[in-house]
Order: C-alpha cells, then structure tokens, then sequence
C-alpha cells in the first residue's frame, strides 16, 4: 500500500496512511470522539454508561481493524510524528449493510451485542441505499483528538478525504452522514452536497456527498 495518502498539507501536518502500529491510538481518538454521538448512544447504550463505554470502545476496535484488513483507505493526520486525527473511508468493494461478512457480525456481536450489530448494519444499508451508485465511498469516520481541536485541522482531514476520492479512477465520490448541525455545514463549506435527510435508529441526521470532478 502507499505511504502517502496527499501532500504534505504544511510543512506541520501531513496527512498519511495509517500502518498497524497507528491502530491503538486511532482507535482511542475515535473512541473520545464519539462517545457522545447520537447514533452510537442510541445503537450501543442500553441504560448503562459503563457497558455503552465498553460496547463503544469494542465497536471501533473491530470495524477499525475490519477495515485496515480490508485495505480500505484509512487516513492520519500526523503533527511530525504525531497522530492527532484521521479519517476512515469504505468502499463498496467490500461487502457493506446487511451484506457484511459473518466474521464481522461475529466479531461485533461479540464487541457490541446482536441489537448493536443489526443497528450498524442498518445504518449503512440506509447509507448505501440514498448513495448515487455502487461507485461511492463512505466516510465511516472522522475526528481530531481532543486537544487538537478548533484549529481548522477537521478542514485538512476533509481536505485530504477530498484529495484521496479525486485519485480513485473508480470512485464517483464519497458520502458521509451527519448528525450534528455544526458537522454538516463544516461538510457543506467543504463542497458536500446535501443528498437527503435521514432518520436512521430513531436518530435524525443528512447524508451529503462529495463528487469527484472527474465524473462531474
């Protein structure tokens, strides 16, 4: 796999592939920056914190390893040496929704619990269901860790995920859902087009979607 996912965005951050080495760290940056999502509370938490927390953490830990194995596009953002953010893209060269491998549905029933599992799956049938083709990514996740945050960097990572879609002859864009307001004007500012709005596990939200200018 290559090494270098775009340019360097300045000569202090660059946005890379992920290797192995990066997965604990990535996992714990999507695990703080999800943890109040309204699509994981709903799906994962069940009246107790402490169980939602475990299911959370193991939920990010299997589809991130899921995806890494997958080689789907797993993307760092890196302060020299530092991870500080990353963006995780599927495509649908993988089986996705209610077609996900029986591995996968073991492993995350396993993490999450069968409800959990079947809200996930769910999640993407709706997701790839609004998509414009086969032919479409999906942003499956996104995030700056914590003490990195509101200094633009969530604009690099989309940046990047942009840079990344436009080098994939076969992709015609990618979509990503939102559930926060704030999230989808960040991704409309970003050349995200509203696709549709969604109710997906009794949770409000928009699916938008980047275009490739090559197929425009």
């Amino acid at each position: 796999m290559m090494t270098t996912a775009t340019p360097p965005v300045n000569e202090t951050y660059k946005a890379v592939y992920l290797t192995a080495e990066d997965l604990r760290v990535a996992a714990s940056i999507l695990y703080n920056a999800y943890h109040d999502d309204p699509f994981f509370i709903a799906a994962l938490h069940k009246g107790d914190k402490a169980q939602y927390e475990q299911k959370l953490r193991g939920a990010i830990r299997e589809e991130l390893h899921t995806l890494w194995q997958e080689e789907q596009a797993l993307i760092g953002l890196f302060e020299e040496e530092r991870l500080i953010g990353l963006a995780c893209i599927v495509t649908q060269q993988v089986p996705l929704g209610e077609a996900r491998y029986w591995h996968w549905r073991l492993k995350m029933l396993l993490s999450a619990g069968w409800q959990s599992t079947q809200a996930l799956m769910k999640k993407e049938s709706s997701i790839l269901e609004h998509l414009p083709s086969t032919q479409c990514g999906i942003l499956q996740f996104i995030a700056v860790t914590p003490i990195e945050q509101h200094k633009g960097l969530g604009k690099r990572l989309i940046q990047a995920v942009m840079s990344w879609c436009d080098e994939q002859p076969e992709l015609e864009g990618v979509g990503v859902y939102v559930t926060q307001d704030d999230h989808a004007h960040l991704f409309s500012s970003m050349d995200f087009a509203p696709i549709e709005r969604l109710v997906i596990g009794g949770v409000p939200g928009e699916l938008l979607f980047y275009r490739s200018p090559e197929v425009e």
